[in-house]
């Protein structure tokens, strides 16, 4: 099973509504707290904004099935790999794999195929799951 953290324990307190949840694989977690402070805090306020509000500037879909949470601070380029898991229907969740710091804007396409290996090895393992239930 895919070891996780929720984002919840970051999020304040809003009277607007979430548009989903996020929850950090394993290595995505890994990556955020090798983060200096004030670097983890803006990648972290920045997946908590766009969870309120849509920003494209912040959230980026990159193919069909894989998106990015994009931050742009002291002059690095943050990315965090991302998916949907639309399987409950009361819970929409999007789920990060991993992430990476980069000098430029463009988008190492060896990284959105890593996003896309980590995800059709986590819905694999969520029907395994299920069958065995």
């Amino acid at each position: 099973m895919f070891p996780y953290r929720d984002i919840i324990y970051f999020c304040k307190k809003t009277k607007m509504q979430n548009r989903f949840r996020v929850v950090f694989l394993h290595e995505a977690y890994a990556f955020i707290e090798t983060l200096n402070r004030k670097d983890r805090e803006k990648v972290l306020y920045n997946i908590w904004k766009v969870r309120i509000i849509p920003e494209q500037t912040l959230f980026k879909k990159l193919t069909d099935t894989i998106w990015e949470f994009r931050t742009l601070y002291s002059g690095n380029h943050y990315r965090l790999f991302a998916f949907w898991d639309h399987k409950k229907k009361h819970d929409t969740i999007v789920i990060c794999s991993h992430g990476i710091i980069k000098k430029t804007d463009k988008t190492p396409q060896k990284e959105i195929e890593k996003a896309e290996k980590i995800r059709l090895s986590y819905f694999n393992e969520e029907y395994n799951e299920d069958i065995e239930k």
